[in-house]
């Protein structure tokens, strides 16, 4: 038997309360549940699947490391006229200049003098940082940002958080073995977007918590 109240017969007043917290932390915990999923499909659905038909001339051009794809893409940009230097942020301490050249197609004429090495980054955030202090001795105004295309979000977040004042072109690179359209269908594509969407969201979070009131 139950009362007006909500209260069943035996019940006491902090029995209640707990039984009414309870209902609310599980009403909102499915509402955000709903919103992380209404987001994720967002998130992917916005990701880029081409690369743009035309890019800006920027002063420099930044690309973060994660696969010799980067690299090539970046560097035909520098090739192209469309940045005056190159910079390749988050290389490792063990690999050489001469391994990286390398991996360019051609003779990379403007290897030697147009790019430059970033060795301190060990995460997105280091990136940015690098990249800052790069575009701050180069007093540039605008950089091409290059990676891949799933990384693009978080990238230009954690870089413009860096560089508020510095105008960030986004340009996507592509893997094979990366299935954007279709992706549920691809289990290894799903958990790296849904680890990339999750660090995206972090990195946002961190960012409006950071900001003056």
């Amino acid at each position: 038997m139950e009362i007006e109240t909500g209260m069943r017969v035996g019940d006491t007043p902090r029995e209640d309360r707990s039984r009414g917290i309870f209902r609310i932390g599980a009403g909102l915990a499915a509402l955000l549940a709903v919103a992380y999923v209404g987001g994720f499909f967002l998130f992917t659905a916005e990701l880029h699947r081409t690369p743009p038909a035309e890019i800006p001339v920027s002063d420099g051009i930044v690309a973060l490391t994660g696969g010799p794809d980067r690299i090539t893409v970046a560097y035909r940009l520098l090739d192209e006229g469309k940045g005056m230097r190159l910079l390749i942020t988050g290389v490792h301490p063990d690999v050489t200049p001469v391994s990286l050249k390398n991996i360019v197609p051609g003779e990379a004429d403007k290897f030697d003098c147009c790019v430059d090495l970033g060795r301190m980054a060990e995460n997105t955030i280091g990136n940015a940082a690098e990249a800052a202090e790069w575009v701050r001795r180069n007093d540039y105004r605008s950089v091409i940002l290059v990676t891949s295309t799933y990384h693009l979000p978080r990238a230009r977040l954690e870089l413009s958080r860096a560089m508020p004042t510095v105008e960030i072109v986004a340009y996507p690179v592509f893997q094979d073995t990366l299935h954007l359209d279709g992706w549920w269908a691809y289990p290894g594509t799903t958990r790296l977007l849904v680890s990339e969407y999750t660090k995206f969201l972090l990195a946002l979070a961190y960012r409006q918590s950071s900001m003056p009131s």
